[in-house]
């Protein structure tokens, strides 16, 4: 399961504070953070899409306050 580049939101700027995800070559979704890289999670690409669009609608936004 190899992974292919590790990819950051470029609203996370310079900072060292990031969420990473990248794509498996077994078609899963990996997700980390810088401060744990060791930590790897997996998902689907239909789990990830589902999530993500729940981001873009605002229903994490309480999340973030």
């Amino acid at each position: 399961m190899a992974v292919q580049n590790w990819q950051k939101s470029s609203f996370s700027g310079d900072t060292a504070n990031c969420i990473y995800v990248a794509a498996a070559t077994d078609g899963a979704i990996k997700i980390r953070e810088s401060e744990a890289p060791e930590v790897i999670i997996a998902t689907t690409p239909d789990k990830l899409r589902a999530f993500l669009c729940g981001v873009k609608a605002g229903e994490f936004d309480h999340l973030t306050t």
